[in-house]
């Protein structure tokens, strides 16, 4: 089953200044795509591909169904990990690492990516290739680039899509992949394929959707230039005290590994990187699993930013390079839909900033639960119970 990504402003911050553009959203499709043709030219873009990128052009009522229904990202952190790593990708994880073995050598050689790494994502985006989306990449670009909801997400991909059209790598009428438009076996956007599309197999081409050496390359080669560093950790399970100070625990409350373990936090794992930066991560607060997060964690929020998605994407690596299964813990059972829609209004009264109220705890949710258990007088680990919806 495909899960498909939320999209990361970060992942935008490579494209060329030209390219970061805001066509007015909203009003007639047809004078929509005028404007995007009157752009993409004073942007110097071919005419002849920008008309080949336009002729046929049509909105997707299936992607903004797709981009207003993500409410997989609701599940808590232990029901979404054991849902999507099952038997099934750890075993092919296990065949692909030795099938490719030579392509994940060199992945780990250039650009410092574990296999584990790149097996996850392999296996969570398109379930090693094999589901990569039906959806018409320049409608679905072109349609959410027209939504007034996020266009400056959009809009700047639908000019890295001409500009690969004018290249020759990308085909209007033909390409195919996610809703959001995302392409291959690692689900890659146009921008990122400008910048970090490899030919790995030597054909002169960069074929992210049918060949797995340009695929797993590329997706190294991103996760290099968002930042990952070779060498280092990105995740590791962890027993904590059970008189640890919770306020303590969070991505925002990072510190030296050396401190955790004064602290009484113990790897179940492995030795802790007492000289790295890491944060201790609750996802289902105190009585649930336990991690710390070190730097390299951090990447993974430049590719998807669900919490949800990459504490499950990084805990998945680690279970491909050996890591035992996660021990679940007995977290309080965590609030409905509609219960944490009414603690975030809750939140917001309180002068929390919550974001949207969409009913998942994402960063902001969790930092003001946090801030309200400690005001409380609770357990300040970032995880909301119906008490603490109660007592609010």
């Amino acid at each position: 089953m495909r899960f498909f990504k939320l999209l990361a402003p970060a992942l935008f911050a490579a494209l060329p200044a030209q390219s970061q553009v805001s066509v007015p959203c909203g009003g007639s499709f047809s004078s929509f795509l005028k404007n995007v043709r009157a752009e993409a030219l004073s942007q110097g873009l071919p005419k002849s591909a920008v008309d080949r990128f336009l002729q046929g052009a049509a909105q997707d009522s299936r992607t903004l169904s797709r981009d207003r229904g993500q409410g997989i990202f609701q599940m808590p952190f232990t029901e979404f990990a054991r849902r999507v790593i099952s038997q099934n990708r750890m075993d092919h994880g296990r065949k692909n690492a030795q099938r490719h073995a030579a392509i994940f050598d060199e992945a780990e050689r250039r650009f410092g990516v574990p296999r584990g790494v790149l097996l996850a994502f392999w296996a969570l985006e398109t379930d090693y290739g094999a589901v990569q989306g039906d959806f018409n990449t320049r409608n679905s670009l072109l349609t959410l680039s027209h939504d007034c909801r996020r266009p400056e997400l959009f809009q700047p991909q639908v000019f890295a899509a001409i500009t690969l059209t004018a290249q020759g790598g990308f085909d209007p009428a033909k390409t195919t992949g996610a809703w959001a438009g995302e392409i291959g076996m690692v689900q890659m956007l146009p921008a990122d394929i400008l910048h970090n599309g490899i030919d790995g197999d030597g054909d002169g081409k960069v074929l992210l959707k049918s060949s797995v050496p340009d695929a797993l390359l590329s997706g190294g080669r991103m996760l290099q230039d968002l930042g990952w560093r070779k060498g280092e950790p990105w995740l590791q399970e962890v027993t904590v005290p059970a008189d640890l100070d919770w306020a303590q625990t969070g991505l925002d409350k990072p510190r030296k590994a050396a401190d955790w373990a004064r602290m009484g936090v113990v790897p179940r794992n492995g030795s802790i990187s007492k000289n790295l930066q890491a944060s201790l991560i609750l996802p289902q607060g105190r009585k649930g699993p336990a991690f710390l997060a070190y730097p390299n964690f951090n990447v993974y929020f430049e590719w998807n930013q669900s919490f949800v998605y990459v504490t499950t994407a990084a805990y998945f690596a680690t279970r491909l390079e050996g890591a035992q299964v996660f021990a679940k813990g007995a977290p309080p059972e965590g609030l409905s839909d509609a219960q944490m829609k009414a603690l975030q209004r809750k939140l917001q009264a309180r002068g929390h900033d919550v974001g949207k109220v969409d009913g998942i705890l994402g960063a902001r949710t969790r930092a003001a639960v946090q801030a309200e258990q400690a005001r409380l007088g609770l357990p300040a680990d970032a995880w909301p119970t119906t008490d603490l919806l109660n007592r609010l």
